[in-house]
């Protein structure tokens, strides 16, 4: 544990060394977020100001802690949403300065944008009409349809629980995805969800928002909620976009991006310059650029991570091969963190880390430790033990029969295990995007926002490529390396 703490902290400063005065703007992981971070990134880089994007950081607890955690500067959230989730107040319409008052001195709302954006459940058009669908009190007559919601909304104090017990309602529910939510009511695996009331893909999914007739859905007015330690200038800056954009513009800068499929960063150009003819010009990184910029970056995640993985594995394994109870331990210790889903671990890393690339790093490396262990483990046990006992009666001592007969003996399943941790770990940095980490996972959680396959398929190629070409690798380093015999796994007589 003490080598692990020693490890992170290193890995901690190294990332740290080079950090900037940048202004750091987050966002949630779905395109509305996304949109609005880049307006006020867009708007503070006009103004001279060094910006740095963390977007697609997931939901609201990991973009609030990373607030207080100083990991971010801003993000854009929503009252109803600050009001539910973050306060936990159930005092209805709180006032701005009531919740900034509750939110600390270290966090503070600025004046809303100029839309609600509340909570909505969303059906087909055909369905309603078919079935006269209008209000949500309308569901309870039908208790057999299937539901799907965003996890987030099925744990919130203003989401599900308490929406089907206002309204009586008793539907089977399953978690999904926000951006694949649409496709599934589209072929009919589901007959509802939550939605966004400004949300651009309603239309194109020709879907409804039924009428919230008991009034369950709080206010959601977008606002900067940030630092207060944010210097003034900039917070003056972000605060011009007070009431500047109402719901129609926000549902239209949604459809250009779900539907005409205009980049972020162009429709907040658009809408800063209020001028179409800025569209497609001026484009911060061409497809090649974050091509390069997030493999390099999945790169690097993986190899800070396997290298430290391989040198604290091997000597755990060299330490615990033939000593019983503490390899049992080693073994059950590494192994207990393959069980936690990755996705948690991630999360789990956030409160100890913050958000970005060292959590990732953190993370990966104790996925990384188990293959390695155990084979290492594994490949040490099995060299016969006739050729243990001559290694010692010639007369050399532990460390020449480790690193001189029982090292080179056991290599095979050694590289195995390394190839093994390097495979898993490149699919699994794919996730370190939720918080942060950026990487091939970035265009993957983005296009799950957009519901964009093309996007999707931008992150996972490159991934899967990449742990082929690295499969590869080993695979000729071991030819390289190991003759042939010891590549059938066989032992010297």
């Amino acid at each position: 544990m003490k080598g692990l703490l020693i490890l992170s902290l290193l890995v901690q400063l190294s990332l740290t060394s080079f950090a900037s005065d940048a202004i750091r703007i987050g966002s949630k992981n779905f395109n509305e977020s996304y949109i609005l971070s880049e307006i006020v990134a867009s708007l503070l880089e006009s103004e001279g100001f060094d910006v740095e994007r963390k977007f697609g950081l997931g939901g609201t607890l990991v973009c609030y802690q990373a607030l207080l955690a100083s990991e971010i500067d801003i993000y854009i959230e929503y009252t109803g949403t600050v009001q539910q989730a973050i306060l936990k107040e159930s005092k209805p319409d709180l006032s701005l300065d009531e919740m900034s008052v509750l939110l600390g001195e270290q966090i503070s709302l600025l004046p809303p944008l100029g839309f609600n954006n509340t909570y909505a459940i969303a059906i087909s058009r055909e369905v309603a009409a078919d079935l006269s669908i209008t209000t949500i009190s309308d569901l309870e007559r039908f208790p057999l349809f299937k539901a799907g919601f965003s996890l987030e909304f099925l744990n919130r104090e203003d989401g599900w629980p308490n929406l089907a017990k206002t309204y009586g309602l008793s539907q089977n529910v399953v978690g999904i995805e926000h951006g694949l939510a649409y496709q599934a009511i589209k072929n009919g695996s589901i007959k509802f969800t939550d939605a966004y009331s400004t949300d651009g893909d309603l239309k194109n999914f020709d879907l409804i928002i039924l009428d919230d007739d008991k009034k369950f859905f709080p206010e959601y007015l977008a606002v900067p909620i940030v630092r207060t330690d944010l210097s003034a200038e900039a917070i003056a800056i972000v605060s011009q976009l007070e009431g500047k954009i109402d719901d129609k513009a926000m549902r239209s800068m949604n459809a250009k991006a779900v539907i005409e499929r205009y980049s972020f960063d162009e429709i907040a150009r658009d809408f800063l310059s209020n001028d179409d003819k800025t569209r497609k010009i001026d484009q911060r990184e061409t497809f090649w650029q974050k091509l390069l910029k997030n493999t390099f970056t999945h790169i690097k995640l993986t190899s800070i991570a396997l290298t430290a993985g391989i040198f604290f594995g091997l000597i755990c394994g060299f330490f615990a091969y033939n000593r019983q109870r503490i390899s049992g331990v080693v073994l059950y210790s590494s192994g207990l963190m393959q069980t936690v889903p990755s996705i948690a671990l991630l999360a789990l890393m956030i409160p100890i880390f913050g958000i970005g690339e060292v959590p990732a790093i953190v993370a990966l490396f104790l996925y990384s430790i188990l293959p390695i262990v155990r084979n290492t483990i594994t490949g040490l046990r099995s060299i016969d033990p006739v050729l243990k006992k001559v290694v010692v009666s010639i007369g050399l001592d532990e460390r020449q029969q480790m690193y001189r007969v029982l090292i080179p003996l056991a290599m095979p399943a050694i590289l195995s295990g390394i190839k093994t941790a390097a495979v898993i770990s490149i699919g699994t940095a794919t996730l370190a995007a939720f918080i942060g980490a950026g990487g091939l996972g970035e265009p993957i959680v983005t296009g799950l926002a957009l519901n964009d396959v093309n996007l999707i398929l931008q992150g996972a190629i490159p991934a899967a490529i990449l742990a082929i070409l690295v499969e590869f690798l080993f695979s000729l380093l071991e030819r390289l390396i190991l003759k042939p015999h010891m590549r059938q796994g066989l032992t010297l007589n």
